[in-house]
């Protein structure tokens, strides 16, 4: 009988917890980030005192790895501000310095400089940004004085790289410079993260067209194909910005793709009409190898000028689903609520 009751005793916990220990670790994606700027006036700064991330830090901090897109430099003052040809169209961005303890607070391990703005003032404002995130302990990349980086959270080495359409950016338009980044992190590191600013912008740009995409005359590369090929080369999570809309996702070879997080934390200098004021917090889950295990959908709007907020209708929620039947037919993502899953 002792030698049943032992047998008993190690087998009920296998049948209650699963058949598989396989650890795990939790991603989270967010879209565009601007904290406030000080130029062309501290008008457009929030007001001392507050917490932009004060209703969302939770989710957030509950993940292993956090990541967003900071738009914009990090600079108190000085810089030389970009020439723009159309001011109605040219935001430049500088953010002072102490709004970045507020990505420290609320969790951020991995930030994107990849993209439009960062150049906004010139190199003193990309070589502060650099400082000051450095300063900080953030993971970052996408200048080309930075193309990739590595950071190492509860065991796991993750490698982060990101690209975009601008100058003193790493292209997105070099498919064959990311494929050989990406296929280097892929040799040497557990899971390998990889983010783009790209695609055409606005409420009428929020379906994936697997074509090269134009914005304002420019080049905004094909996100289709970008991501399916850096998968194809070594990537496992493909975290996209820059429509300022949310965009379907789609699962490719076991590999998460998000087109478009949207507007996540943008105070004040950008537009929250409609479908630019909600955005999702996208979670996760993958192995060791970075495998998708399963995700879920955290819906956000924007209130005030510019604060996310848990929107309890869910909203991002429907436009997810509706965009990944409208652009994946072939679409492997089942959800269960806000959770989702892939077909087997």
């Amino acid at each position: 009988m002792k030698r049943l009751q032992i047998i008993l005793f190690f087998s009920i916990p296998l049948l209650i917890f699963g058949q598989s220990n396989e650890q795990t670790y939790k991603f989270v994606g967010v879209g565009d980030m601007m904290l406030g700027t000080n130029y062309p006036s501290e008008s457009y700064l929030p007001p001392k005192g507050t917490n932009l991330f004060e209703n969302v830090s939770t989710v957030l901090k509950n993940a292993d790895v956090a990541f967003g897109n900071l738009e914009g430099t990090v600079l108190n003052s000085g810089g030389t501000v970009k020439r723009c040809g159309d001011p109605s169209l040219c935001y430049a961005f500088r953010q002072p310095e102490y709004l970045v303890d507020q990505l420290v607070d609320a969790g951020f391990d991995i930030l994107s400089l990849a993209n439009n703005h960062v150049g906004d003032f010139g190199s003193v404002g990309r070589e502060n940004t650099v400082n000051v995130l450095n300063d900080k302990g953030f993971c970052f990349a996408g200048i080309e004085s930075i193309p990739w980086d590595t950071v190492t959270i509860n065991d796991l080495l993750i490698g982060f790289c990101a690209f975009a359409p601008n100058r003193k950016t790493i292209s997105i338009l070099d498919q064959s410079y990311a494929n050989q980044l990406v296929k280097y992190l892929d040799s040497f590191c557990d899971v390998v993260l990889v983010s783009f600013h790209g695609g055409g912008e606005g409420a009428d740009r929020r379906n994936i067209t697997r074509k090269t995409e134009y914005c304002y005359g420019e080049n905004r590369g094909n996100p289709y194909k970008f991501s399916h090929q850096v998968i194809d080369n070594g990537a496992d999570i493909v975290f996209g910005h820059g429509p300022h809309v949310t965009r379907a996702m789609e699962i490719y070879k076991d590999r998460l793709i998000c087109y478009s997080l949207g507007n996540f934390c943008t105070y004040k200098r950008f537009s929250l009409k409609g479908v630019k004021g909600i955005a999702p917090i996208i979670e996760v889950n993958v192995n060791k190898d970075g495998e998708f295990i399963s995700g879920n959908v955290v819906s956000i709007k924007q209130i005030g000028s510019g604060i996310p907020v848990i929107d309890k209708d869910e909203k991002v929620l429907t436009e997810l689903k509706n965009l990944i039947e409208a652009d994946f037919p072939e679409n492997k993502i089942i959800f269960n609520g806000s959770s989702f899953t892939k077909k087997k």
